[in-house]
This record gives C-alpha cells, sequence and structure tokens, in this order.
C-alpha cells in the first residue's frame, strides 16, 4: 500500500542557516573553525601542492579566487548545501580543509572533503578530523548516510576511511574525472548507528 503522507525531511530545514558554524576542537592545539578571508594564502598553497591538484579538484589561482571561494563556503553554510572548515592551529592560518559537500538535509546525507598542506601530512590529523565532523554530521545535525570517496589510485584516502570507521561499500568506475583522465573510485560510508 502506498501512502499519501510524505516522508518527513530527515533534518528539518534551518537547522544549519538558524545557527553559527561551530568551532570544534581536535588534539594537538588544533581546531577546526569556519575559514576566514586571511586563509586565502593557504588555499592558494593548496591549489598549487601537486598532491592536493591530484586527488582534488581544486582550482584557486590567487588570492581573490581564494577570498571568493571563502566566501561561497559561508554562503554555502547559510543554504544548508555544505560546510566546510579549516584545520588550523589555535589562533593561526588554515593548514588543511575538511568539510561537507552535497548536504541533502532532507535525505539525510554528505558526501565528505579534505586536504591538508604538507607540514600536516602524516600525523594522523586528517584521521581526527575526519572523525570529529562525522560525529558532528551525525550527532549534532542528525544526518543518517555519510558518503567518503576516493580515487581506487590513492591508497592513503582509503586508509583514512578505514581508521575514522568508514565501511567499504564498492567501487564506482569511471566516477571522478581528473587531469589524467577518468578514475574509478571506492565508496565508503558511515551510517547513523554504525559504531
Amino acid at each position: 500500500m502506498i501512502s499519501d503522507t510524505p516522508v518527513p525531511a530527515v533534518v528539518p530545514a534551518g537547522r544549519m542557516a538558524d545557527a553559527a558554524q561551530p568551532v570544534l576542537a581536535l588534539a594537538g592545539g588544533l581546531e577546526l573553525r569556519p575559514w576566514q578571508l586571511g586563509d586565502a594564502d593557504a588555499l592558494v598553497a593548496a591549489g598549487r601542492d601537486p598532491a592536493i591538484r591530484q586527488w582534488n579538484l581544486l582550482s584557486v589561482p590567487d588570492r581573490e579566487a581564494a577570498r571568493g571561494r571563502i566566501e561561497r563556503m559561508h554562503r554555502r553554510w547559510t543554504a544548508e548545501t555544505g560546510a566546510v572548515w579549516a584545520i588550523a592551529p589555535d589562533g593561526g592560518t588554515a593548514v588543511g580543509l575538511i568539510g561537507w559537500n552535497d548536504i541533502d538535509l532532507a535525505g539525510g546525507g554528505a558526501e565528505i572533503v579534505y586536504w591538508v598542506l604538507p607540514p600536516a601530512r602524516g600525523a594522523g590529523v586528517v584521521v581526527e578530523a575526519t572523525r570529529r565532523i562525522s560525529r558532528w554530521a551525525l550527532d549534532d545535525l542528525g544526518l543518517h548516510r555519510l558518503r567518503l570517496c576516493h580515487a581506487v589510485a590513492n591508497p592513503a584516502s582509503c586508509r583514512v576511511a578505514e581508521k575514522a570507521g568508514y565501511t567499504y561499500e564498492g567501487t564506482m568506475r569511471g566516477a571522478l574525472r581528473h587531469a589524467d583522465g577518468w578514475h574509478d573510485q571506492h565508496l565508503h560510508a558511515l551510517v547513523q548507528g554504525d559504531a
């Protein structure tokens, strides 16, 4: 029997837009905080970093473009379509980015994105930040399903997914186009109620 009753939204509209984006503490004096215009140079550096450019569709040619991107991050929070944080030392400039793209409050899902600049690599920062914003997305925001997708040729992101508790669900063929062509992607997910 098909019901005429509409399915209610998983997260009511306004949950993000009606609140300020939170600052989330990490270990080692780091925090996740909203991007600031003063972080523009970090975005430009990321756009020039070969490792970041290899796995992220990131084009930030100059400070003006970086400032425009930061302003869009803030608009996406208000529009409830994205939530992007700077990974930064308390009181310092950004050393990385982590956040949620494709937020669907009604459907209860989002996809994580992240990168870190060379000084922040290799210390588990991305794993800790992934765990932290995943708890925020599930427990505080109330989403149901979180996705982590990465190129099959990027084993570092596969390790991040595993260490952060995301379950491998399969391979999506030809799912993302990078500068060197189409890449298959692994799909990992964390669902409300997972340990």
